[in-house]
């Protein structure tokens, strides 16, 4: 479970997030929506324990920055940025041994296979297109079996394989009560993941809905994005 609590990060006067408080029970998947520069990927990187930040973060009970939270933490970046010396399979191993894991080897190897990468386990990660890249990078937060994962625009630069293989794996960890978090401004991509989404403007949440009281509206996701990102807020759909 992800609990973000009274969330602020600020870089000097200008606010990128400002009083984010919200939680992602196990098993659910939840997205956080919104134009470029609404904050999506600053929260992120403030959960994944990568910026300062005012409030508090827990996953799994444990403060954001522990190492028994990080333990249960995966995370996909936006932009990957894998070691331009170490393979493909030097990745893998690099992971499992920070991580102390055991008998890793075989979970490595099917998840170089669902990602199209068993043949690519001696390249080199600078010779490697972006996609390539974002691949690595997925296997390598997936490769640690994580308690909460998040993922920042984790489908650019996929190929139309390797979205497939990723949404599967995705309602595969969703059944084994993997909390999921997908910060995206692409939601087409997600219209069939999510659980819960979270509508970001200015730093701030606008709004929050389940799927169920979306669909109790009629509404889809792309419909309530724009209702609220292009129009005016009702009291209703504030949180």
């Amino acid at each position: 479970m992800l609990t973000v609590s009274h969330l602020t990060k600020k870089y000097h006067r200008f606010v990128a997030n400002e009083n984010l408080s919200f939680s992602v029970a196990d098993g659910e998947t939840a997205v956080l929506a919104g134009p470029n520069g609404a904050g999506k990927s600053t929260a992120i990187k403030c959960i994944a324990g990568l910026l300062r930040f005012e409030g508090e973060i827990e996953i799994c009970g444990f403060r954001n920055k522990t190492i028994d939270a990080k333990r249960r933490l995966g995370y996909v970046p936006e932009i990957p940025a894998p070691y331009d010396l170490l393979t493909v399979g030097e990745h893998m191993e690099f992971i499992a041994r920070a991580y102390g894991l055991e008998h890793w080897e075989e979970d490595a190897k099917e998840l170089m296979r669902r990602f199209e990468l068993t043949d690519k386990a001696n390249r080199l990660g600078k010779e490697l297109s972006k996609g390539m890249q974002q691949k690595i990078s997925i296997c390598c937060a997936l490769l640690i079996h994580p308690k909460v994962v998040l993922f920042d625009e984790p489908l650019v630069g996929l190929d139309p394989h390797a979205i497939k293989e990723l949404k599967a794996i995705l309602n595969e960890m969703k059944a084994q009560g993997t909390t999921i978090v997908i910060s995206t401004h692409m939601l087409e991509s997600v219209e069939d993941l999510w659980d819960k989404v979270f509508i970001m403007m200015n730093g701030r949440i606008e709004a929050e809905r389940t799927r169920k009281q979306v669909e109790a509206t009629g509404e889809n996701l792309q419909e309530l994005f724009f209702s609220i990102t292009e129009g005016e807020v009702s009291e209703e759909g504030t949180s």
